[in-house]
């Protein structure tokens, strides 16, 4: 016995011996971490799980010139529930009546049991973050925050409320590539890419608690540090959204009818490079079915060889430099001839019955074998004897007209325009060049830079930056204006610009745009018809397709807006410019002149015309009240009193008499002279049934006067 105990009394003391040190070690640490550590710990602790998070501001909107919305922020909300939060007491207390509003406003494929067990299922299991309703609407949202419980909020209630904003485009795809996005992992486009500090806003900040960070689930806890998050501003852009329509819907017209791979229309103001419009529409086919959709900003950010449009480059070119004047004559070869062995075509009909011809009709016609042998001419052969200058001076020339940099209009991804630098060998100068050049190959730029061309010449050789945003507002206060940006004063000479303005216009009265001639108004512009995809060898030009356009402006006299439409690769219904992309011009500009009334001019603005009389007004027949009331309103006396209800103003010497018109009962009366509502009167009260063909008065009732009444039909001729 004595032997066990001494056994165990050591086998003690050992683990006393053991133990006793770590508890001491134990109880040390447990003290130190308490007291001097404990608080960095709660606040790592913390931090794990409560941390400061970025609220998104309120984006700002884009809204055409008078204030329609192109883009806004329409907000929603997200509600859930959090199980944990409320009560047990408030929980069961409101469990019931809880149930029932869920089931019947909400959740109304479960019943009110049904709803009840999912309230209990969810407290049971301590679930903190089931969804109510997902995309509520403010209207939605207020009306289940005044549910029973979630009406105690979301600390007491358990109500979480998430608000979210979906960005929204009311007036559909119309200039959808122009307005633009911002998404996340995506380059920014358009004007909300542009403006996007503008109108984004400045986030603000507030401590949110984690439920499942693996799924980023965060809650807002009420914290005085939280910081409200500053709303976006709003622009306002030049769009005329009446204008758009008519571009949008005019530009689809055409792709879809000549079956195009793309098309591109912008419409803009002459005097202040506002645009007004701008149409880009792309091929897309979808489960064989093609449709079109503004999937890229062909107008800004596609550089491509503008054809036949660009020669209002290269005459512009000739004209300042004194090398042509526009009655000159030259050899257009029947439309054909070579350079450096490769052999260049008119594409136009007007060149295959001539030889010879002037410069002014060589452009009317478009001739490319014209335009190119008078810059081959004056920029190459003629000057032989240094030709790298000479070919430089047409190239700084055109530069002169700003045509080698972009316009600056507030859009990223403008392209770059190129022209080749001469004899450059990194640009592949070669003997051809220039030539080519000269009628739009060889060379890129976008459709709104060569647009620009043409607005200038509009604008009398002022030169004005295009431009989308006019100014910048905060709750309806503008805070920042853009006005109009002279780019150049003056591109060229006022000689060039008159003579440039008067070959736009005599292209369309009697070139290759002829057939578009408008009966209401004058337009100017120029045709082009490119060869895309081509290439050329020893075997002739391969062509991968055609590019039509039009480029001009309207009115011819006093010009309002520029406009250029370019459509690639038509596949049916024509190629050349004049008949795919002339069309939508002319259409374009006849509707701008029916929208707009500062395209007409003023009625009085000429000389009255003098009337052919000054009759009396005899033989008018109508209501006796409305005809004494119409003579004493224009101050004309007059005489009678019939006993009939309608009446005929006769003229007696230099009196006007009103006579009585009898109507019998039941016979058909005579109804000729009366104006509409008068006859109606009439007829329908004696019970006839009246059709009515045309406007005015009535000139022929199909009825003979007299016959006996027995609700026939009768048909009224009004002119």
């Amino acid at each position: 016995m004595d032997i066990k105990n001494e056994v165990l009394y050591r086998v003690y003391g050992l683990l006393f011996g053991i133990f006793l040190p770590i508890s001491v070690v134990l109880l040390y640490k447990t003290i130190y971490i308490s007291a001097w550590e404990g608080q960095k710990w709660r606040d790592e602790g913390a931090a794990a799980y409560i941390k400061s998070r970025p609220v998104e501001a309120e984006r700002g909107n884009i809204m055409a010139d008078d204030g329609s919305l192109l883009a806004t922020s329409i907000p929603y909300y997200n509600l859930y529930f959090d199980a944990v939060a409320p009560s047990e007491r408030a929980f069961m207390a409101n469990l019931d009546t809880l149930a029932q509003c869920l089931a019947t406003h909400i959740m109304n494929d479960k019943t009110v049991g049904g709803v009840r067990e999912e309230l209990l299922t969810w407290r049971r299991d301590s679930s903190r973050f089931e969804p109510i309703k997902l995309r509520a609407s403010y209207t939605t949202k207020e009306f289940i925050q005044s549910f029973p419980l979630f009406n105690q909020g979301q600390f007491r209630g358990g109500l979480i409320v998430q608000r979210n904003s979906e960005r929204k485009r009311p007036f559909g795809i119309a200039a959808r590539r122009t307005i633009g996005y911002v998404r996340d992992g995506a380059v920014p486009v358009g004007l909300e890419g542009y403006f996007d500090e503008v109108l984004g806003g400045t986030k603000g900040s507030q401590m949110m608690l984690a439920l499942d960070k693996a799924n980023d689930i965060w809650i807002p806890l009420d914290d005085l540090t939280k910081v409200e998050p500053k709303s976006g501003d709003d622009i306002v852009t030049t769009i005329d959204v009446n204008l758009q329509d008519i571009v949008e819907n005019e530009l689809y017209k055409s792709v879809n009818f000549h079956d195009a791979e793309w098309g591109t229309a912008v419409l803009m103001e002459v005097k202040t490079g506002a645009v007004k419009a701008i149409a880009n529409l792309g091929r897309i086919e979808y489960d064989e079915e093609i449709k079109w959709y503004e999937s890229y900003n062909f107008a800004v950010g596609r550089a491509i060889e503008p054809g036949s449009t660009f020669k209002l480059a290269t005459i512009m070119a000739l004209l300042e430099d004194g090398y042509v004047d526009l009655n000159d004559t030259i050899d257009i070869e029947r439309g054909q001839t070579t350079f450096y062995e490769e052999k260049m075509e008119d594409s136009s009909p007007f060149s295959y019955q001539i030889d010879s011809t002037s410069v002014k009709r060589a452009f009317e016609i478009s001739s490319n074998v014209g335009m190119a042998k008078l810059v081959n001419q004056c920029y190459g052969e003629k000057n032989k004897k240094n030709n790298e200058q000479a070919a430089t001076h047409f190239i700084e020339r055109l530069k002169g007209f700003n045509l080698h940099i972009p316009t600056g209009v507030e859009i990223g991804g403008e392209a770059n325009p190129y022209i080749k630098e001469a004899y450059s060998e990194e640009d592949q100068w070669s003997g051809t060049t220039l030539p080519w050049m000269s009628i739009g190959y060889e060379l890129r730029m976008s459709p709104l830079q060569l647009l620009n061309l043409y607005n200038t010449v509009a604008n009398d050789g002022v030169m004005v930056k295009p431009h989308l945003v006019t100014e910048i507002q905060r709750y309806g206060k503008t805070t920042e204006r853009f006005p109009p940006v002279i780019l150049n004063k003056r591109i060229a000479s006022k000689e060039t610009i008159s003579k440039a303005q008067e070959l736009l216009e005599a292209v369309v009265a009697n070139g290759t745009a002829y057939k578009l001639k408008s009966k209401r108004f004058n337009f100017a512009g120029k045709t082009g018809t490119a060869q895309v995809n081509y290439r050329r060898s020893a075997k002739g030009t391969r062509v991968g397709g055609y590019q039509a356009s039009f480029a001009g402006y309207f009115p011819a006299e006093n010009p309002v807006y520029s406009c250029i439409v370019v459509i690639n690769k038509p596949r049916r219904n024509g190629i050349y410019g004049s008949e795919v992309a002339g069309p939508v011009f002319k259409r374009i500009a006849e509707k701008c002149y029916t929208s707009k009334l500062e395209l007409h001019n003023p009625i009085n603005d000429r000389p009255l015309k003098i009337l052919a009389s000054e009759d009396l007004p005899v033989k008018s027949i109508g209501d006796k009240q409305d005809m004494a009331y119409l003579l004493d309103y224009l101050d004309l006396e007059h005489f009678g009193n019939p006993g009939t209800e309608l009446t005929v103003l006769e003229l007696e010497g230099d009196s006007l008499m009103l006579s009585q018109r009898s109507m019998p009962e039941d016979r058909v009366p005579n109804v000729i002279g009366l104006g509409l509502r008068d006859a109606l009167h009439v007829l329908e009260n004696k019970g006839l049934k009246v059709k009515v063909d045309g406007f005015g008065k009535v000139v022929r009732q199909s009825l003979r006067v007299g016959t006996k009444i027995q609700g026939q039909e009768i048909l009224l001729t009004l002119r």
